[in-house]
């Protein structure tokens, strides 16, 4: 085994923002020298690491003279060049998740297309070019309302996202490449972490269940353990590790899944890499997502998934009608209640719904976890100040 630890080994990260930043906690606690690539100079991951270079994910050039500077590549972001890291690839350099998995990843209409040729279960869907393409399609009555849009590049966070419910709603879409998918009724949306390493060892972390914000589309709470019955959630992970198996990444796949009224489970979509749906883990886990990933990436014994305790994750976004320097209100207020945590994630400006940090609630009883989440969001605002 390579010598990771107090060593000349380098770790490159493309993406300097709060999920690298958070990847860094771990290399900080094995003493792993790292690289992080970012296009802003005021990146969250900057205070962090050993070295950091300002420069373009996107651009082919740039990601691999990055590349060659280390020993083993990752990415907390998948808008990243895919072409350069096959070319790091080519010349030796370990990228995990592979070229390939991204490929199979970063646009959702080839992603979406994976599952159908890989019998992994998934709501109907049809690719289009275009927006043009998409409204033919409407005409003929091919698509029919209503049903789930979504760009098949670019979208996060509930960008690139929209339920259609009429013509009219085409309308305001972007000219992009697109899929509509068929709105499945749903009771629940769950995720599950898989973490698989180059040695092929597999572990699934507990079904989180995810509550959603009405209007932002984006998650307001995390669960774990999921509010569903124990066969529901065997179920969940099985699904989730067949998709792992079919796309053979290495480090972590954040599987997005729907509970359906009928008790069965669907794939939405996955990310390669530490997601919003871990972020619990930091301290409801034996083993956090991200020193997961580390040692999924570095082909190290995983560490074990189970949860010490119940955790209720709430996200800390820009509040509406604040945009400018951030200050974080009634902080110390949630700090002074027992078993929650805040994580900061160093952006210093807010924006309505920019995700600035999350907190982190731990209680032996996942109910009065969820209590007390509900009181911490409403307690702390982050405004500009």
């Amino acid at each position: 085994m390579a010598n990771y630890f107090s060593s000349k080994f380098t770790l490159g990260i493309l993406g300097g923002g709060q999920l690298g930043k958070m990847m860094l906690y771990e290399t900080r606690k094995f003493d792993i020298t790292t690289h992080v690539l970012d296009p802003s100079n005021e990146a969250p991951c900057k205070i962090s690491c050993d070295v950091f270079e300002q420069g373009d994910l996107m651009d082919y050039d740039t990601v691999v003279s990055f590349g060659k500077k280390v020993d083993v590549l990752t990415f907390e972001i998948e808008g990243v060049n895919i072409d350069a890291l096959e070319t790091l690839e080519n010349e030796g350099i370990k990228v995990f998740p592979s070229s390939k998995t991204l490929r199979n990843i970063q646009n959702k209409g080839v992603q979406k297309q994976f599952y159908a040729d890989h019998s992994i279960p998934t709501s109907p869907f049809t690719r289009f070019a275009d927006k043009f393409e998409l409204t033919e399609a409407i005409v003929r009555k091919d698509v029919s309302f209503p049903f789930v849009w979504k760009s098949c590049t670019g979208g996060y966070d509930g960008k690139g996202v929209a339920v259609i419910r009429t013509a009219e709603d085409v309308i305001p879409l972007p000219e992009v490449e697109c899929i509509a998918e068929d709105l499945v009724p749903f009771k629940n949306e769950l995720a599950v972490i898989v973490a698989r390493n180059p040695s092929g060892e597999v572990k699934t972390y507990p079904v989180v269940e995810m509550e959603f914000h009405p209007e932002a589309n984006q998650v307001e709470y995390v669960i774990c353990p999921a509010r569903i019955t124990n066969e529901v959630a065997t179920k969940a992970r099985a699904v989730a590790a067949k998709v792992s198996e079919a796309f053979k990444h290495v480090g972590l796949l954040a599987v997005e899944l729907f509970q359906t009224e009928d008790d069965d489970i669907i794939v939405n979509e996955v990310a390669p890499r530490p997601h919003n749906s871990g972020h619990y883990s930091i301290e409801a886990s034996y083993t956090n997502q991200f020193e997961q990933h580390i040692r999924a990436i570095l082909d190290l014994p995983l560490g074990k998934t189970d949860s010490k305790a119940a955790g209720i994750m709430v996200n800390l976004t820009g509040a509406e009608g604040h945009t400018g320097n951030v200050h974080y209100e009634n902080i110390e207020k949630i700090m002074a209640m027992d078993g929650v945590t805040p994580h900061i994630y160093g952006k210093k400006q807010t924006r309505p719904f920019r995700k600035m940090g999350h907190v982190t609630i731990v209680n032996e009883d996942v109910a009065k976890a969820r209590e007390i989440a509900e009181i911490v969001k409403e307690s702390i605002n982050v405004i500009s100040g």
